[in-house]
């Protein structure tokens, strides 16, 4: 069989068992597990060996079983870069690259030095801001060491070697006075309420890691313990963005605002859903 037909065949496949992205699911797996180029894939003359045929088998069976692409690969596109993923870590999302976005846009003017990020997994948020801000270090905190090991090797991969520290702790509290003061504090904190897990998607609930996922009874339990946590932490001009889930704006508002924080903006991820909130010290 050539590639050409090949192709056809796992597309099929994906279409019948209902996987939502059939076309470029079944291209990106083929091109993997054939070990094409991209030329290969539009030609499609090559023939396929069993023994390719048997490696795209066991990718394709992977995704319809609801396994991500990007799990299946093994690595995941963040800002411009790639990033290891693996069970230890959350699967970057889209949505993370505009608290990225709304980070720079606040310090383009006044670029932080030093960067705080709580809760890292693979590190891309961290590790994309040190990438907009050259002159800036960092530390990512995990309380998965497993994270920690991937966000270290990120670091190394993207040629941020040795702008970061990564560690193992429960948000703050392997932080010291002698870590001073951060002049950005980022975060994206499990915040999906447990009722609700069970509804994710397939992709979601079976692939990555509970621990990422789960933000209490009501969401918002991260939330509640870094707001009371990074006040010996923030530069006082610095600033605080949190991801946060659907419909918690109004909730999130009130802690931030109990916790004696002004929240400066609210901004909304590429599908018009409120997605990312930014604090600060004092007035807007």
């Amino acid at each position: 069989m050539n590639v050409s037909d090949t192709l056809k065949l796992a597309r099929k496949r994906l279409t019948a068992a209902q996987v939502n992205t059939p076309d470029l699911d079944a291209r990106i797996l083929v091109r993997h597990s054939l070990g094409l180029s991209d030329a290969d894939l539009i030609t499609g003359q090559g023939v396929v060996t069993q023994k390719q045929q048997n490696s795209l088998d066991r990718v394709l069976e992977r995704r319809m079983a609801g396994e991500p692409v990007s799990r299946i690969l093994g690595f995941r596109e963040f800002w411009g870069m790639k990033f290891i993923i693996t069970p230890d870590t959350l699967d970057p999302r889209p949505d993370t690259e505009r608290l990225v976005e709304m980070a720079v846009e606040s310090m383009k003017d006044r670029p932080p030095g030093r960067i705080l990020d709580l809760g890292t997994g693979t590190g891309c948020i961290l590790l994309s801001l040190l990438k907009e801000f050259p002159g800036a270090t960092g530390i990512g905190i995990d309380i998965n060491a497993g994270a920690v090991d991937v966000s270290r090797e990120n670091m190394e991969n993207n040629g941020l070697s040795g702008r970061a520290v990564f560690q193992t702790g429960n948000w703050t509290d392997s932080l010291s006075e002698s870590d001073g003061l951060f002049d950005l504090i980022v975060s994206n904190p499990p915040y999906i309420p447990e009722s609700h897990i069970e509804s994710l998607s397939v992709e979601v609930r079976n692939h990555d890691p509970i621990l990422a996922l789960v933000g209490g009874k009501d969401g918002l339990d991260a939330y509640k313990t870094i707001l009371m946590k990074i006040k010996d932490f923030l530069a006082p001009q610095g600033f605080v963005l949190f991801e946060m889930g659907q419909n918690q704006d109004v909730d999130l508002v009130r802690l931030v605002e109990e916790s004696g924080f002004t929240v400066r903006r609210i901004g909304a991820d590429y599908a018009g859903i409120l997605r990312v909130v930014e604090i600060g010290h004092g007035d807007k």
